[in-house]
């Protein structure tokens, strides 16, 4: 048993000893992985995961039995198998493990079995500020003689924090006071010494003692502090001026710093402690302006901003400060404050000359002088001045910061009459700031436009028969200036044919260009006439323009158709001639009329009205001839007495009537029966048969030698001859014009001439036939050369 024992033990032994060298073999050959926690954490609080740190499995975690080993100084870490958790067991006090060391680290070890392995880890402990700087003393006495010179240094106690790192002891501070100052000092140990200076020499007299507070502060955050009473035992006299660090400051402020801004802080300082060491500050010789525009915090020597600045005002302000400590001693500096611009003021524009109405038409105008002007410096005083760009203006600058506003082109003011023009003056400031300025300019007419008619020629149309004064038209002209330059009056202007009697036929409402007819037209007399209308404005020099009126006057049914054949007021009537052998539609002879008017109140037809035997004869209805209806026969009344209607196409018609005698005889060679007188002799009483007899018996005689004398006149009239008995007369050339219808319609065609002879018998009678006739059948050929003398020839139409 003893053996066995042995043999245990020594297995321990070894066991022991090859755990420490792979312990060390790990140390050596590893880098330990850190971990970090801040003290006064709570227990249970985690520190890492070394599962996912060490690379392991959780499944297989609890055969391999981990647990933590720290060699030296205890420390409590649990680590949780389930997760994998390192964690703390209790609140760790680093004050506690490590004291003043810092870095304060400690070294533990995860061990794991089957198979065995080893890691090196390290755990530090943060510094929290958890402890306050303390003074052993609380109260710190100091007795100071005043003969000691100013700058003498007292040394002090100093405080201890049991923190280390930032959380330790950092600066001292002692109560304000004007007697001494702290200073203080590092030490060898690296540790700071505070240390009193006296800036002057005491005066016991006035002040016996003096208390101060010590502070001392950590660099915690929040810092802690610790706090001891110095007092000290003191005697001052007043032997020092207070001195200012600089003689001359200079500081620049923008003008729009509000009210109660800091402008400068002044210092000065004086040797002496006590009252004889306290500075007051003063504005010295200030101008009221400077009285009103700064303020000094007469102990802190803060210079303040007590009204708004303005650059524009004042740019510059030279500050006097007085500093007087307690014993009436001072000193003084200067103050330079220079205000710096701000784009705060828009540019200014000052109209000096406008002019609000300018004529059109003229070149290169000026409109408006102007000047401007911008309080600010720099880029906040450059301006920049601009109108709109679609107007016929230019802005032409002349002397500094002055401008012409100049017309660019002639304005017409018939295209725009008024013009609102928008100055606008920018400055380069950042931001920029500009200003508007609205002028209207009205366009003044000049009598630059004639007036112009709507047409340039007017057509006006009249019946004729009008009623004097009738309204017959207008004519109408505008002038596109304005004012008296656009009143246009209306003129007749001479007529174009010098015989039109233009002054007694229209006349013109000079206002309104109203035409009218002064008298009653007459188509017949004249259709149409042409004059000129002259349109003149008011304007000065007048001008003026023209247009053509041609007035046509409109035909009315005012004349009756007028017969020119056969004549009706002549002192016999005619008788006309047809031979008992005439065919049907034989030309007995034609009615000729005419018609003042024109057009269809021209047209004219012509119907037979009455006739002895109505069967026997017919009108044609458009040229007026009368012709046999049919074949003459032995029965037929030898006289005829036929009555005519000639009508025109008016509305209403006019017409008139003609009376025909037709003579029917065997021959040519019959006698000529007696004239309306002897018929009406006829039914005289019986008593008178052997008169009438002896006269037919003259007359038959008279007949034939008449029958004959009328056969030589016509032979020699178509010789050109002049007949020796009666007269005969054949016309030369055509009918005239204006007596014949051309188109054939209404009167006798120009084809037809006549040959009229007249006996100087009482008797009397006509020969109608064609001069040059064309279509003579070969029976009427024989009749006319066995009888020549009686030779009656027709045209069918």
């Amino acid at each position: 048993m003893e053996a066995g024992e042995r043999k245990k033990c020594f297995l321990k032994q070894r066991q022991v000893l090859i755990f420490f060298v792979l312990l060390g073999i790990a140390q050596a050959g590893s880098e330990p992985r850190r971990y970090s926690v801040a003290e006064e954490m709570d227990s249970g609080s985690f520190v890492a995961n070394l599962l996912k740190d060490l690379g392991l499995e959780v499944d297989n975690l609890a055969a391999r039995a981990p647990r933590i080993v720290s060699k030296g100084k205890k420390i409590r870490l649990h680590f949780d198998r389930q997760t994998g958790d390192l964690l703390l067991n209790e609140k760790p006090d680093r004050e506690e493990l490590c004291g003043p060391t810092e870095p304060c680290v400690l070294p533990f070890q995860m061990l794991l079995e089957n198979p065995f392995k080893f890691f090196q880890a390290e755990l530090r402990i943060r510094d929290i500020n958890d402890h306050s700087p303390v003074f052993l003393d609380k109260e710190i006495i100091l007795k100071i003689s005043e003969s000691i010179p100013p700058g003498t240094t007292f040394l002090i106690e100093r405080a201890q924090d049991l923190d280390v790192g930032s959380n330790s002891l950092q600066s001292y501070a002692v109560s304000p006071n004007s007697h001494f100052h702290l200073k203080l000092q590092d030490s060898s140990d690296g540790t700071i010494l505070p240390q009193l200076v006296l800036d002057k020499a005491l005066d016991r007299e006035e002040q016996p003692e003096i208390r101060l507070t010590l502070t001392a502060l950590d660099g915690g955050i929040p810092p802690r502090s610790g706090t001891a009473l110095i007092r000290i035992e003191v005697l001052d006299i007043n032997d020092n001026a207070p001195e200012f660090a600089k003689l001359h400051y200079e500081v620049h402020v923008l003008e729009n710093s509000p009210i109660g801004s800091q402008v400068a802080i002044v210092s000065a300082r004086d040797l002496d402690i006590g009252t004889y060491g306290e500075i007051s500050y003063v504005l010295s010789q200030a101008s009221e302006d400077i009285r009103k525009t700064f303020g000094i915090n007469a102990k802190s020597g803060e210079l303040l901003l007590t009204q708004e600045l303005d650059f524009e005002s004042i740019q510059t302000y030279t500050l006097n400060i007085q500093a007087t400590d307690g014993g009436g001693l001072s000193g003084s500096c200067v103050v330079f404050v220079q205000v710096m611009d701000l784009n705060d003021n828009p540019p200014e524009l000052t109209m000096s000359t406008l002019i609000s109405e300018i004529p059109e038409n003229l070149q290169e105008t000026v409109i408006a002088v102007f000047s401007v002007s911008d309080p600010d410096s720099g880029d906040n005083g450059r301006m920049v001045c601009s109108i709109q760009d679609d107007l016929p203006f230019i802005l032409k600058p002349s002397v500094e910061n002055f401008y012409s506003l100049v017309t660019n082109t002639a304005l017409d003011r018939e295209t725009k009459s008024e013009y609102n023009i928008t100055i606008t003056v920018t400055d380069m400031g950042t931001p920029r700031l500009k200003t508007q300025h609205n002028i209207t300019v009205l366009v003044s007419d000049v009598n630059d436009n004639a007036p112009a008619f709507t047409q340039t020629s007017y057509t006006l149309s009249v019946r004729e028969n009008n009623s004097p004064a009738l309204h017959i038209g207008s004519v109408r002209a505008t002038d596109r200036d304005a004012g008296a330059n656009a009143q246009v009056t209306y003129s007749l202007l001479p007529p174009l044919d010098p015989h039109v009697p233009l002054a007694s036929l229209v006349s013109i409402n000079p206002d309104n260009g109203h035409l009218f007819a002064l008298r009653s037209l007459d188509y017949e007399a004249l259709r149409a006439f042409e004059f000129r209308v002259g349109a003149a404005d008011r304007g000065s020099p007048a001008l003026s323009s023209q247009a053509l009126v041609r007035v046509l006057v409109a035909d009315d049914n005012d004349n009756a158709p007028f017969v020119l054949y056969p004549l009706q007021n002549a002192s016999a009537p005619c008788t006309e001639l047809v031979p008992r052998a005439a065919e049907a539609g034989y030309l007995v002879t034609k009615v000729v009329a005419v018609d003042g008017d024109s057009g269809q109140n021209a047209w004219l037809s012509y119907q037979l009205l009455k006739a002895t035997e109505p069967g026997l004869f017919g009108v044609w209805a458009h040229n007026g001839e009368v012709r046999t209806a049919r074949l003459l026969g032995e029965r037929d009344a030898a006289k005829h007495r036929l009555m005519v209607l000639v009508k025109d196409n008016g509305e209403p018609p006019l017409s008139a009537s003609v009376t025909l005698h037709v003579l029917l005889v065997d021959g040519f060679s019959q006698p000529y029966l007696p004239a309306p007188e002897a018929e009406a002799a006829d039914a005289a009483p019986a008593a008178a048969l052997t008169v009438y007899l002896v006269v037919a018996l003259a007359s038959v005689s008279s007949l034939f030698l008449f029958s004959v004398l009328v056969f030589v006149a016509v032979r020699l009239c178509r010789r050109g001859g002049a007949a020796s008995v009666g007269r005969c007369s054949v016309p030369e050339g055509p009918f005239p014009g204006h007596l014949l219808d051309v188109s054939g319609t209404g009167t006798l065609s120009q084809s037809y001439q006549y040959e009229v002879c007249l006996t100087g018998g009482s008797g009397t009678f006509k020969f109608l036939k064609p001069i040059i006739p064309n279509f003579l059948t070969q029976d009427e050929e024989r009749v006319s050369e066995a009888n020549p003398s009686f030779r009656n020839s027709f045209e069918f139409s």
